[in-house]
């Protein structure tokens, strides 16, 4: 480790233990809360989480709403997402979120304040909070966290990706072992363990493909593409959140007269950064990211049993 990832852990360490020791406290809302995060700096699939998670609620009849901080967003302070809005509004994973689930998805860098603005105008019956493992600001009754592979071989920021280590799990209710990881590689103990794979939906993919993404693991993004038997001509990544431009998409388009592709091939994050740029790409296929969680229905009951049974002690 070193030093600069040394001091970002002295500080994540300190930071945790105010919370632990009451000294920093974590405000709670009227109704339950559950997180849905991770240890590392984006990629580990929580967006494709939260819709699964979210679709598994909504099939039970449970009132939810989500609240994130809306990374990327131009705006400031609580606001609801419009579906018809845009990443600069919003944020593109909550954009993305609000038109999937059609759900309330309140955006602010305080999640207390946006859960106020929820309870106030929706009243939901629980709490889906984005990326909150780190915002223990917000008091949650349930702490999921998704691991990857990648989480057991990297460092700390700002030397590597994780926002902290894998110690820190102890805190979690639930862990996800997406794709690919041992559960040896991290301490489960005493912790539910939920398995869960991502893989894409390749429909009408045009022959001989240029692929392109702005999202935290490209890599990640063109093996799967690969496994489903496509086989891009050309490459094009652009870093997490990334918002796209006329020169991007003039740049895009002479990558693809120069390689000869049949069109284009992107997620449906980028999509939504996109905007109306997309159609100048047609034809471009925009396959979304999903999800799925083995045994799901147990999985997602016995959360709200351990909540129930939380809210009924409290």
């Amino acid at each position: 480790m070193n030093l600069l990832s040394s001091i970002f852990a002295a500080g994540v360490q300190l930071r945790n233990g105010l919370y632990d020791r009451g000294v920093l406290r974590s405000r709670r809302l009227t109704g339950p809360v559950v997180s849905v995060g991770n240890l590392s700096v984006g990629g580990s699939g929580k967006t494709p989480f939260v819709l699964l998670l979210g679709e598994s609620l909504r099939a039970r009849g449970v009132k939810f709403d989500i609240l994130s901080r809306g990374y990327g967003r131009k705006t400031k302070g609580v606001m609801l997402v419009d579906p018809a809005g845009t990443s600069q509004d919003f944020g593109d994973e909550p954009l993305l979120i609000a038109r999937r689930l059609g759900v309330p998805v309140i955006v602010g860098d305080d999640r207390y304040e946006a859960g106020l603005f929820a309870e106030n105008r929706f009243g939901p019956q629980l709490h889906l909070l984005d990326d909150g493992f780190q915002h223990r600001s917000l008091a949650r009754d349930f702490d999921i966290v998704l691991v990857t592979p990648e989480d057991t071989r990297d460092s700390l920021l700002p030397g590597g990706r994780l926002r902290e280590s894998a110690r820190n799990l102890s805190r979690a209710d639930a862990i996800v072992l997406t794709s690919g990881v041992s559960g040896d590689s991290f301490p489960l103990d005493g912790k539910m363990v939920w398995r869960a794979r991502r893989g894409i939906l390749p429909e009408d993919v045009p022959p001989r493909p240029v692929v392109f993404c702005g999202i935290a693991r490209p890599k990640n993004f063109l093996l799967q593409l690969r496994t489903a038997g496509i086989e891009p001509v050309a490459e094009a990544f652009y870093r997490d959140h990334h918002p796209y431009t006329q020169r991007d998409i003039q740049e895009l388009l002479k990558l693809r007269q120069q390689s000869e592709a049949g069109g284009f091939v992107t997620t449906e994050k980028d999509a939504i950064n996109l905007g109306g740029y997309l159609a100048a790409l047609e034809p471009v296929a925009v396959v979304p990211v999903k999800m799925e969680l083995l045994d799901a229905a147990n999985a997602v009951d016995t959360m709200l049993r351990v909540i129930e049974e939380r809210r009924r002690r409290a």
